[in-house]
């Protein structure tokens, strides 16, 4: 690691300082030679303005020798030109040689006045020169300074820039050296803490103390290891209490993955199926009954909650399957043993049919000599008050026996309907014509809506006119107020029924069938209070109980409802406002051969 570290910081130290250099060398080079190019242009113009001065006062000497001593002085060539531009003197060449200078710039300048200044190649020598003239009187004098000194002058500074790179590449190697160990070694450490929270050490920690960047890497990893720690405890802690709380559970809960394989179960599972689901192995090892494993494969695959009935995951029980899909995948299903269940409630069952079976006759022979002694000659009002108590208990524990039994006959199976296509548009005429009259005897009318649709269900004609009679009986005792009952019924389009809303409107929790027909009956009483409609279609349970005995009910009309209902395999619900009526609707599949 130290090793690629080093080179990696060669590199960027190499790019670095040659891209310093490279820099250095044009910008330090341009401004050098910007400003000597300036000083050598000051220096000139003062040499010439001196030259100028001595050929106008020196008479001593010749012009030949005051320009050669002035250009050696100068370090330039010196020339002295008459006003036709024909030189006069010159410290480098011969002046018969030299063509005629009046078109020259600088000269141009200079007998107009002012310091002339040009740069160009000279025809004379083919370099380069920069040319500099000053005004005398019969002429001008000119230095000229040759521009490949400049360059001659330059390259010192030139070799000074490459030997500070070279020394600074020699330091950058000594600090990467240094750098990569440093670094390396740092690096190394949070490596290592990598790799040991990757193996499962979540104690593992940096304790870096630097605040640069890689200290403050390594603070970042050491404060995610400790949270990471954190969160697996509780974790961990929350899958104890889970297991530990499944565990505990009469239950038998079971999971399993994507891939079909046992994920966990309770030691409730492993009671009921006598031997430990193997762990990370095919369900169908463990478990073989097809109800459970295709509530399974629903569950998974649909991603909805799945029920079944089985009889054969555990020899002579009867066990509910419950399956739900898993957030990741799989499903997780709870098994409840239902055979004590199912026993007892077969013998409560028993025990209403055979008790309700033997009131019979008693209670006829009780309400039948009842009615002899009314029929007689007792005079005695005192005593056929008596006896009219007597007849009419007789008589609602008489119905409350036939009740019963319909109630256990329907609960147990034992009641068979005799399931035939027939209309809507039948059933509800059927229990029109049966309770009009009994309804304008409580001043009532019965009404059919004629929006009913023109559709067929299956259903036993003679259960689903009890279910009428129960529901316009219940109308006439407790809605007497509203002076009408609507009877209905429409396409039902699924899904649930609402609960109890804040405006007092209520409905029971059973919903709608898809595909089917909803029948309802619609009272304008009083309606029923919210608290009370979840509850209205359990056995005994009754909204106004001193109302519901001085009218005879038995409490049961509902349950009977619910159960041959359900029997049909359609749902049963009930909607109530407070002072604007109830409602209660009823739905039933539609007709095997209308939907084919």
């Amino acid at each position: 690691m130290r090793s690629r570290i080093f080179v990696k910081l060669m590199l960027v130290f190499l790019v670095v300082i040659a891209v310093t250099a490279v820099t250095l060398q044009w910008t330090v080079r341009n401004v050098w030679q910007h400003t000597l190019h300036e000083q050598i242009e000051r220096d000139l113009r003062q040499k010439v303005v001196m030259f100028a001065y001595r050929v106008e006062n020196d008479h001593q000497h010749s012009l030949a020798d005051i320009t050669s001593q002035e250009g050696q002085a100068a370090g330039a060539r010196a020339t002295v030109i008459d006003p036709t531009g024909r030189v006069l003197a010159d410290s480098e060449a011969d002046p018969s040689t030299m063509e005629n200078h009046a078109r020259r710039k600088e000269f141009v300048a200079a007998l107009s006045g002012s310091i002339g200044l040009d740069e160009r190649d000279s025809h004379t020598v083919g370099i380069p020169f920069i040319y500099v003239a000053a005004p005398i009187s019969g002429g001008a004098v000119r230095l000229a300074y040759p521009l490949p000194e400049i360059e001659i002058t330059d390259r010192p500074l030139g070799e000074a820039l490459l030997r500070g790179s070279l020394i600074a590449f020699g330091i950058a190697l000594l600090l990467a050296a240094v750098t990569s160990q440093y670094l390396g070694r740092r690096l190394k450490r949070i490596v290592s803490f990598a790799e040991r929270v990757a193996a499962g050490d979540l104690t593992a920690r940096i304790a870096s103390t630097s605040i640069d960047e890689v200290g403050q890497v390594a603070a970042a990893l050491d404060r995610t290891a400790r949270r990471v720690e954190e969160n697996f405890v509780r974790v961990q802690t929350s899958q104890n209490e889970l297991e530990t709380l499944l565990n505990s559970m009469q239950d038998a809960v079971i999971a399993v993955g994507a891939d079909g394989r046992v994920q966990w179960a309770n030691r409730r599972m492993n009671r009921l199926l006598l031997r430990s689901p193997r762990l990370n192995a095919p369900l169908i090892d463990s478990v073989r009954d097809p109800d459970f494993l295709a509530a399974i494969q629903k569950a998974a695959n649909d991603n909805v909650v799945t029920s079944a009935r089985s009889s054969t995951i555990a020899s002579g029980r009867t066990i509910d399957v419950t399956a739900a899909p898993m957030p990741g995948g799989g499903a997780v299903a709870v098994l409840r043993d239902l055979t004590e269940t199912e026993r007892m409630e077969k013998t409560r069952r028993d025990f209403i049919a055979n008790v309700s079976h033997e009131l019979r006759t008693p209670l006829t022979s009780i309400q039948g000599y009842t009615e002899t002694l009314l029929d007689g000659s007792i005079t005695d009002n005192h005593v056929r008050d008596f006896l009219e108590i007597i007849r009419k208990n007789a008589a609602r524990m008489s119905r409350l026996t036939e009740d019963l039994l319909t109630l256990a006959r329907v609960e147990s199976g034992e009641q068979r309907f005799d399931i035939q296509r027939v209309s809507t548009d039948e059933l509800l005429h059927d229990a029109l014509e049966s309770f009009r009259e009994v309804a304008r005897s409580y001043g009532m009318e019965l009404q059919v809506d004629n929006a009913a649709p023109d559709a067929h269900v299956d259903a036993d004609r003679e259960a689903i006119h009890q279910i009428f009679s129960n529901l316009i009986e219940n109308a006439l005792k407790y809605a007497a107020s509203g002076k009408e009952i609507v009877l209905g019924a429409r396409l039902a389009s699924g899904g649930t029924a609402t609960s109890a809303s804040t405006t007092g409107t209520a409905s029971s929790p059973s919903g709608t069938i898809a595909n089917g027909v909803e029948f309802y009956v619609r009272d304008f009483g009083p309606g029923i209070s919210s608290e009370h409609v979840p509850r209205l279609f359990e056995r005994f349970y009754r909204v106004d109980k001193a109302r519901s005995r001085e009218s005879g009910g038995t409490g049961l009309g509902l349950a009977i409802a619910k159960h041959i209902i359900i029997a049909h395999g359609g749902m049963i619900r009930a909607e109530s406002e407070l002072n604007h009526g109830s409602t209660f609707l009823f739905s039933l599949p539609a007709s095997h051969a209308e939907s084919a």
